[in-house]
């Protein structure tokens, strides 16, 4: 009779664990957030010749994620690079065929560009730099590819 009156006492306790148990069982947790990375890829065509290097510098949100520089590929006069594991979100990218190696953009005394130039989303050529906002293009895709021409004022 006395452990029946135990039992009896604890039924109540059992039935609530019981219940927050099975509570647990049906709930969905949440799923942990995922860093959804991509690769971009960077092409650059209309180069004039293969003196120096193409100088890339990759935007997100008007700040600077990268800069690097690559070589330009004599039997295509064109060039490429890869930037990995970019987290997703809106870029911009701008180049310049640097041929004198000198790590700068050159201008002439009226202050237009002796070397190419580009943008993402080639925007079209004119006096002055780029709008930043015409060259936003949003990575959200696990591989994305733009081609970017240059342009030469001379």
């Amino acid at each position: 009779m006395f452990s029946t009156i135990k039992l009896i006492a604890a039924l109540p306790l059992l039935s609530c664990a019981l219940l927050i148990s099975s509570a647990g069982l049906n709930a969905q947790t949440p799923a942990a957030p995922t860093q959804n990375s991509s690769t971009l890829t960077v092409r650059v065509t209309g180069i004039r010749n293969t003196n120096g290097k193409i100088r890339l510098t990759l935007m997100r949100d008007s700040n600077t994620v990268e800069k690097r520089e690559t070589e330009i590929d004599a039997g295509t006069l064109s060039a490429q690079t890869v930037f990995e594991n970019l987290p997703q979100g809106v870029y911009s990218v701008f180049i310049f065929h640097d041929e004198n190696m000198n790590g700068k953009m050159d201008f002439n005394e009226m202050g237009i560009p002796v070397e190419g130039y580009g943008a993402s989303n080639n925007p079209e050529k004119r006096m002055g730099p780029p709008d930043p906002d015409e060259a936003k293009f949003t990575i959200n895709q696990p591989k994305v590819a733009i081609e970017i021409k240059l342009i030469y004022w001379e």
